[in-house]
């Protein structure tokens, strides 16, 4: 575990985007999900500079391969308050990988890591219907904290998704 690197920008992409389509294999068209490449571009500016101190984004790592990855931002949602809430925006870990203690030690990073930058609260969406993540992150301590939302994923209003709001004291 270690905080990404512009260099890793390739890895997380690839990473990213499988997960992507298996999340949202049946609700969003795969040709409208980007490729790897397009992602990696994205990445590579948001890793060398990060828009804010905290925005962070840690790797897993099975040897020197990158197998998943967390981004931690202050939280954005209006009932939030960004100086004391962190927000796991995405905690993901390959297909292949799964199993193997890499989820549970980035969870751990990222508690840690949102503590050393004095937030007290840390909050996560979670796809409503996604009941093994939502197992996992219950499991680790967090709790539904009645926030919900729908989220356009196509910006047609045909492919939506419902989400609703983990979360867990960080003191």
């Amino acid at each position: 575990m270690r905080v990404a690197w512009a260099d890793d920008a390739d890895a997380v992409a690839a990473v990213q985007v499988a997960s992507w389509r298996e999340q949202y294999d049946g609700l969003v068209p795969a040709d409208v999900l980007p490729g790897p490449e397009a992602v990696a571009a994205t990445w590579r500016d948001a890793l060398a500079r990060p828009s804010d101190a905290r925005n962070r984004v840690l790797v897993a790592l099975e040897r020197n391969r990158v197998v998943g990855f967390a981004v931690l931002t202050p939280a954005a949602d209006p009932d939030c308050d960004p100086v004391s809430n962190g927000e796991v925006v995405e905690l993901v870990v390959s297909a292949d990988d799964r199993g193997l203690g890499h989820g549970s030690r980035l969870l751990q990073a990222a508690a840690e890591t949102l503590q050393a930058d004095r937030f007290t609260r840390a909050v996560s969406w979670v796809v409503a219907t996604d009941d093994v993540r939502r197992a996992f992150l219950t499991g680790a301590g967090w709790a539904p904290d009645s926030a919900h939302r729908e989220l356009d994923l196509d910006g047609t209003g045909a492919s939506t998704v419902k989400q609703v709001r983990l979360h867990t004291s960080l003191v």
